[in-house]
Formats: C-alpha cells, structure tokens, sequence
C-alpha cells in the first residue's frame, strides 16, 4: 500500500481588522478644544506686534537725520571698500571696553561725522537711525528650518566731536538692546512676519519696504565669515568686501566683516545721491586713526 501523503498545515484564518472609524470633516471654526491655546497664541502675537510697533513709532520721534542720507532711487550703484588692521580694533577695545562690534559702528559714527562736514552739509545735532541686523539660529526641530531676521536700532551719535564719548554712545545703545534681546524693539520688526497673517503681508509688504526711511536712516551689518583661508579657482583670496542691499530711499549702506586679521568694509551707495563715497571710504580709515590717538593720550 502506498503512504497516504501528509495533509498541508493550515494557517488559521486572522479576523479582518475592523475599519477605523471616518474623522469628522473639520469645518471652517476650530475645534472648540483648540480654542483656549489658539486664544493664547493670537494673544501673544497680538501683544508682540503691538509691542514692536509701538517701539518703531517712538523711535521715529524727534529725528534728526541728515538729507545725505536720504534720496530718490537713481538706479545706480556706486562700491568701494576699507581694509582696516584687526590688531588695531582690538587695542581700542581693550582700552575702552566693549566688543569688537561696539568699535566697529563707532567707527561709522565718526566717519560719517567727518564725511557731513567734508562735504559742507553738517553733522551739529545730526544722530541718524543705524540698524543693526541680528540673525536669530531656529533649533533643528523647528520648521521652517534656517534663520530669522531681527536686528538691533540704535542713534549713531554724529554730532558728538568726542571720538571716546562717541564710542561710549554706541557701547551703552547696544548693551540697552541686548539687555532687551532681539525680540523686542523697534529693531525686531522683521519678526512681524511671524506674527501677522498672510493677507497683512500682501497688502503691507510692500508699503513697509517702501517706508524704510520712516524706519532707519542707513543700514550697518556684519557679515560673518569663516576663520580658515577662502579659494576662488585654485586662488587665495587675500580681501573680502560685503555688500548689503540699499533699501528704497536710502543712499548708503555699510557692510563690515573680519577675514584673516583684517576687517573689511563693504560701502554701498546711491550713484546719483553720494558721487563722493570715495570720501567716506577714506573718513573710515582716518576715525580709527583718531580713536587710537584718543586712546593713548
């Protein structure tokens, strides 16, 4: 007789799963649970917003600026760059206190102070509007990824002939700022956009860019760079120049950063409105001049 083959193994046989059920569809109000931290939220941002409008109102009182540093957009550029030595920034920051930074925008102050009177327009009670922006890192887990734009809103103390006091000035403005941190303050505008719906974007996007000079009068960045050598085709770069942008109706721009010990300037002006940058370019180099002079006697 032959052997009855082996009868296969059944698999038992696994309920069907149980189809979850359907969301409801959500409707045009929130989820009444959601209500009381969406109240929260729209509070907040509600009371930042007014908190920085307010701040950019005030600093738009009593303002005395200069017409050199205002213009009708010509559509033209005019480019020049500084090459000052680091080792002298930190001699002035080691005897008068503050940060490299704190030097460098007096170093604005004092030329722009020259500049004004080279050129025959005055710098007496002249005290313009400097931003100075901060760049805010956002965590890894934060979405959108990258940076966020605030900045800092300081009076460049032009009319003060003292090149000390002068520096003084600017070192007590930013300790005031950050002190107050990058969220708050007239500075802090451009975080708004955090805080304002997409229809106020639209509609006022462009009316704020077209009020920069309502806001501040010149723009003033430092523009990190890498400690190690840069290349460019095989080639060491020996000078880097920032550039900033030139907002609408401004006709200067400053853009500082530090590259091998040297700091360089990168000035951008209005082609039409500052024919003379070249002086400017100069009157940089010559007030750290005079602060190191001030320094030693």
């Amino acid at each position: 007789m032959r052997a009855r083959p082996p009868e296969p193994r059944r698999t038992p046989r696994m309920p069907a799963p149980r189809p979850r059920p359907a969301e409801p569809p959500r409707g045009l109000l929130p989820d009444v649970r959601d209500l009381p931290g969406l109240m929260r939220g729209a509070l907040s941002d509600a009371a930042r917003a007014l908190d920085i409008g307010t701040a950019v109102a005030r600093s738009s009182l009593d303002v005395r600026s200069t017409p050199a540093l205002t213009c009708e957009p010509s559509g033209t550029r005019r480019t020049a760059g500084v090459v000052l030595d680091l080792d002298d920034v930190h001699r002035i920051r080691k005897t008068v206190g503050g940060t490299v930074n704190d030097v460098l925008i007096a170093v604005v102050a004092g030329a722009l102070r020259r500049w004004l009177d080279e050129r025959g327009d005055g710098s007496e009670g002249v005290a313009p509007r400097a931003l100075i922006p901060v760049s805010k890192r956002r965590p890894r887990t934060a979405y959108p990824q990258g940076n966020r734009l605030s900045g800092y809103l300081i009076r460049l103390p032009v009319d003060d002939p003292d090149p000390l006091a002068r520096l003084a000035s600017v070192r007590t403005a930013m300790d005031r700022n950050k002190d107050a941190g990058p969220n708050r303050g007239a500075g802090a505008v451009a975080l708004l956009a955090d805080h304002v719906p997409a229809l106020a974007h639209r509609l006022g996007g462009p009316l704020v860019g077209q009020a920069a000079r309502l806001w501040f009068d010149i723009l003033v960045t430092s523009v990190p760079l890498p400690s190690l050598g840069l290349k460019l085709g095989g080639h060491p770069l020996t000078a880097v120049f920032p550039l900033a942008p030139l907002a609408p109706g401004h006709s200067l721009a400053v853009a500082v950063s530090t590259y091998r010990g040297s700091v360089h300037y990168g000035l951008v002006a209005d082609g039409e409105a500052v024919p003379d940058l070249d002086l400017f370019a100069t009157a940089v180099s010559k007030e750290v001049a005079t602060l190191i002079k001030a320094c030693r006697s």
